[in-house]
């Protein structure tokens, strides 16, 4: 049995070796169809490294879809940013559409502009203006104002300083933000939103007793105020910041 089963057990290698020398001569064989495939890899390697440059796509240019499948044209990432600003700014509710047509004059020198995110900002800025204005802070209204703006905002508390009265206010918040004006003139985007806010405020005179308002009650309190930003050329539109220029009561 012994020898049996070596006997066996060495004509099951001798079949094993065999089948994997022939494996081995199979794979390892190059066929003249496999030549071909190969230099044919090594044309078109070869042809890609000899284009032209203006035939690579550029990190500047974005390719947009078209109709009808029509082959792909590249757009230049400027006129990109314009389509966006365009479509953005269609698209953004407003009761004139003279206000409309302002966005657009100003997207098309910043097209960066978003009435959206504006808006918001002018939000925040309004809520810091009217609690600086109250606090007598000149130094964050500042930042904040226009020179004219600021030297009216600053002679206000300094008469109120004079008087020895003080503001106790708390804003709650804007309950409606509409802009009612836009415009670009001479370089200037000019943007003008009505404010409807509600504030609890009160002025104590020197004796601390109420003479106007009351710390009790929310009161609607309604601003009309222009906000302005010089994106005439590359430095200004670097400056984000937009500051606010007029105010005016409602009619």
């Amino acid at each position: 049995m012994n020898g049996q089963f070596d006997l066996i057990t060495i004509i099951a290698l001798v079949i094993a070796v065999a089948a994997i020398i022939k494996l081995r001569n199979v794979l390892g064989h190059r066929t003249d169809d496999d030549e071909k495939r190969v230099e044919r890899l090594k044309t078109r390697e070869r042809e890609a490294g000899q284009r032209p440059a203006t035939e690579t796509a550029s990190a500047d240019v974005i390719t947009m879809p078209r109709r009808d499948r029509e082959p792909l044209a590249p757009v230049s990432a400027p006129e990109a940013a314009a389509t966006n600003a365009e479509a953005r700014i269609r698209a953004y509710p407003v009761s004139d559409p003279a206000v409309t047509t302002g966005f657009l004059d100003i997207a098309k020198v910043d097209p960066t502009f978003d009435p959206d995110a504006f808006v918001a900002g002018a939000g925040r800025a309004y809520e810091m203006i009217v609690s600086a204005f109250a606090e007598g802070n000149r130094k964050a209204l500042k930042d904040l104002l226009s020179k004219e703006v600021y030297d009216g905002f600053t002679a206000a508390i300094a008469e109120r300083e004079a008087r020895g009265e003080t503001i106790e206010q708390q804003f709650v918040g804007i309950r409606k933000a509409d802009v009612v004006e836009a415009e670009l003139k001479n370089g200037v985007a000019s943007v003008t939103v009505r404010f409807v806010s509600e504030l609890i405020s009160a002025t104590h005179d020197k004796a601390g007793e109420v003479i106007a308002g009351d710390a009790q009650k929310i009161t609607d309190v309604t601003d009309i105020w222009t906000f302005s930003r010089d994106i005439s050329n590359a430095k200004a539109r670097s400056n984000l910041n937009w500051r606010l220029v007029a105010t005016q009561a409602p009619n």
